[in-house]
């Protein structure tokens, strides 16, 4: 497994540098190919996540405990939440916490708007035009359902079935343990090869991706804030510091690296969230978070409504992303979730990595991207409302008291999600690649972290100014396959659940 997915990858990145303009063509042609044929797959798959991850928390299966009877949680409820909330958000909610609500407020309420694939023509959006308060509702119902219950839902699947397969019954912790189930003892030949396989190019590519994104933001407001430069040259260096600091994170273990990280990382993110709570419009933020709360429930189903849509530019450019990217990172949240949440009941489990992390996302976004949306109302032509994506975080703390400490927190912020999330896909693959075994030599997950950075940074060079299309482009080829994987695991999960149950009552 070590062997032949690490050549894989390599051989990847070495062709894509010797075949730049090829790649670079190929990867403009790919995104759209899988979006535009694959949109209601990934919708519908969306669905299926969540519908099945609800579905347990009201059956009896849901008092089944990860670990059996006996087994007591490892960590305390603030840790646990500090650990799944870093690994599966982070970058994500830096990177789209002001520019996505805006965008889809942009959309609202000047009706179809094409602006460089960010504002498109969204029907969900439809209704609002001329109508601020209105379309601020949806562009948060928008943003929620981006956010909320879909993503937690696809982690709760994986992390689920990995921590019950593995602790329940004596498997190794692999996604290929998922499948015994269904497969038998073929999960130790070629079938649970594949499947290891894939977790392995997904998460490798949906953590580029992320890495990638983050770069983009960091050395956005690294120029705004000093003058610093945001070409190939700085992304790569940028790169390169990070990845150091996650392999130095890496090197120090699960307790004295991705645990003590993880603890700075919600330090930070609440003090910024509660920074841009109170010296923000505080009022305003609270009625965006609960009228934005409210228009999510209200337009749950035409938001997910897979077949007969006309918004294809929303499901396109934002969805169907979203749910390759999720998927991507699924083998690696699910996995690291797993290791941290022995001793849970599946009840507990989901309740609590599905419904409070989509509560935090909703208060996250309201700070910020209510926040930007209320400065815009305010003043249309607020720096906010014109600046790139990358540098909306800045543009809209530009407006505070110590802009420049609170823009610095940001960078320093998305910073450690950075380490955090190299260190802890390193973690992950390296486990996956090692057969479940987590005694594994600490060069190898060297390799994975200094693996994922070089994938990042070619990505981010080859693409050139469509270089986050070319990230994007493969999270979502390999985040494809891999989601006929997440929903053949739901069944793998109902029998496995079903049959513990039967064993209780000794059926």
């Amino acid at each position: 497994m070590f062997v032949v997915s690490g050549a894989v990858i390599v051989l990847f990145v070495l062709g894509t540098l010797v075949f730049q303009s090829q790649a670079a063509r190929f990867f403009s042609w790919l995104l759209p190919a899988i979006i535009g044929a694959f949109d209601w797959f990934f919708l519908s798959a969306g669905n299926v996540f969540v519908l099945f991850a609800l579905l347990l928390v009201f059956l009896p299966v849901g008092r089944v405990r990860l670990g059996g009877p006996d087994a007591k949680p490892e960590f305390s409820y603030p840790g646990w939440l500090g650990m799944l909330f870093a690994a599966g958000m982070g970058i994500g909610l830096m990177y789209f916490g002001v520019s996505e609500p805006l965008s889809h407020f942009g959309a609202a309420i000047d009706g179809p708007v094409m602006d460089g694939g960010l504002r498109s023509d969204a029907a969900p959006l439809a209704g609002a035009a001329g109508d601020a308060l209105a379309a601020r509702d949806l562009a948060m119902a928008a943003t929620i359902y981006h956010w909320g219950l879909h993503p937690w839902a696809i982690y709760a699947v994986v992390g689920l079935a990995l921590a019950f397969f593995a602790y329940n019954h004596g498997l190794p912790l692999t996604l290929r343990s998922a499948f015994y189930p269904i497969l038998g003892d073929r999960v130790r030949g070629w079938w649970g090869h594949l499947i290891d396989v894939l977790a392995v190019f997904a998460t490798l590519f949906g953590l580029a991706t992320s890495l990638g994104l983050g770069t983009t933001q960091a050395l956005a407001g690294f120029n705004l804030l000093y003058g610093w430069g945001t070409g190939g040259l700085a992304a790569v260096v940028l790169i390169g510091v990070i990845t150091l600091l996650a392999v130095v994170s890496v090197v120090r273990g699960l307790d004295g690296g991705i645990k003590v990280l993880s603890g700075v990382n919600m330090t930070l993110a609440l003090a910024l969230l509660l920074a841009v709570v109170v010296i923000g419009p505080t009022g305003e933020i609270l009625v965006t978070a609960a009228r934005g709360a409210l228009a999510y429930g209200a337009n749950f189903v035409p938001l997910a409504m897979p077949f007969g849509r006309e918004d294809t530019g929303f499901s396109h450019d934002w969805t169907t992303f979203y749910w390759a990217w999720w998927v991507s990172w699924s083998p690696f949240v699910g996995m690291f979730i797993a290791r941290v949440s022995r001793g849970r009941t599946v009840r507990e489990f989901v309740v609590c990595v599905t419904l409070i992390p989509t509560l935090l996302s909703i208060v996250w976004m309201a700070a910020f991207g209510g926040t930007a949306i209320s400065q815009t109302i305010a003043d249309s032509t607020a720096p906010v409302a014109s600046a790139a994506q990358e540098v909306m975080l800045f543009r809209m703390v530009e407006q505070f008291p110590l802009s420049a400490v609170l823009s610095l927190a940001g960078i320093v912020l998305v910073l450690v999600f950075f380490v955090t999330s190299s260190d802890s896909g390193s973690l992950v693959v390296d486990t996956i690649t090692a057969g479940g075994k987590e005694d594994v030599p600490t060069s190898q997950r060297v390799f994975w972290a200094t693996l994922e950075g070089v994938v990042a940074a070619v990505l981010l060079l080859v693409g050139g100014t469509g270089a986050l299309d070319a990230l994007r482009a493969m999270t979502v080829s390999t985040g494809l396959p891999f989601t006929l994987v997440l929903l053949a695991m739901c069944y793998s999960i109902w029998v496995g659940l079903w049959a513990a149950v039967r064993e209780k009552r000794g059926v």
